[in-house]
């Protein structure tokens, strides 16, 4: 299964079947979603429910300084600002 190689996952064949079926079962169930009739339904930036008001549900984005990297580098085996270099740890 592509899928699970992509993640390197390693599956028994038992796994793969079961899997494979959940998946293909999955995406009928999506592909029977695109049978709906959208066409009269407006687009939505935002989903709310009757008794919600944008306001209500969204804050406004605040800009908060936050001063870390001097911080983290310090403890970095490898430093070299703003970034540090660690050593690999995903191997294929």
């Amino acid at each position: 299964m592509r899928v699970a190689e992509l993640a390197h996952l390693e599956l028994s064949e038992a796994e793969i079947e079961m899997f494979s079926r959940q998946l293909d079962s999955i995406l009928t169930y999506a592909e029977k979603l695109n049978e709906l009739d959208t066409s009269k339904v407006e687009p939505m930036a935002q989903v709310l429910s009757d008794d919600q008001t944008a306001d209500a549900t969204l804050r406004e984005d605040l800009i908060v300084p936050c001063a870390v990297a001097e911080d983290v580098l310090k403890h970095a085996p490898d430093p070299e600002p703003p970034y540090f270099r660690v050593p690999k740890v995903i191997e294929r």
